[in-house]
């Protein structure tokens, strides 16, 4: 029974550093910058590798939103100061308009000319709001101290 036991444990041990490693690789993959589309203050930006958790998501805006700014000339925020910036999976590249409730771009000629909507991250700012970032299922706000809180939790 002591084989028995060991082996299993070895084998949890073997698929858990397994399962670490290939989360590991994921996460410190550079993300990709695919496309950049912009209809005044609303920017859209087509990513590949963007980070899995709602905390590197975040980090990776705070640490190249200077970047972004100096590449892409973007946010570009309208005379009140509001912008909003979508980050969308890529995935696998532009496709035709037809199957429903993809997201198109007017600034590229047709037929492909729209991704499937993989909204992976988004980051607005307003003056009722603030600036804010909007994940898969959270929304998070910059105090004005700087802290990042999660929507509601006070």
């Amino acid at each position: 029974m002591k084989v028995k036991s060991r082996k299993m444990l070895y084998a949890l041990l073997l698929i858990g550093c397994t399962l670490s490693g290939v989360f590991l690789w994921l996460s410190v993959r550079s993300v990709e910058i695919m496309a950049v589309h912009e209809d005044r203050e609303f920017t859209s930006v087509l990513v590949k590798n963007f980070p899995f958790t709602d905390r590197g998501k975040i980090n990776w805006w705070l640490k190249n939103k200077d970047i972004l700014k100096a590449k892409y000339n973007i946010p570009k925020p309208a005379n009140d100061g509001f912008f909003s910036i979508v980050f969308w999976d890529f995935g696998d590249g532009y496709k035709e308009e037809e199957k429903y409730d993809r997201r198109c771009f007017n600034d590229m000629k047709p037929p492909k000319n729209c991704i499937e909507k993989n909204r992976v991250f988004s980051v607005s700012d307003s003056k009722n709001m603030g600036l804010s970032f909007t994940t898969h299922d959270e929304i998070y706000r910059m105090r004005k101290n700087g802290k990042i809180v999660k929507d509601g939790a006070d």
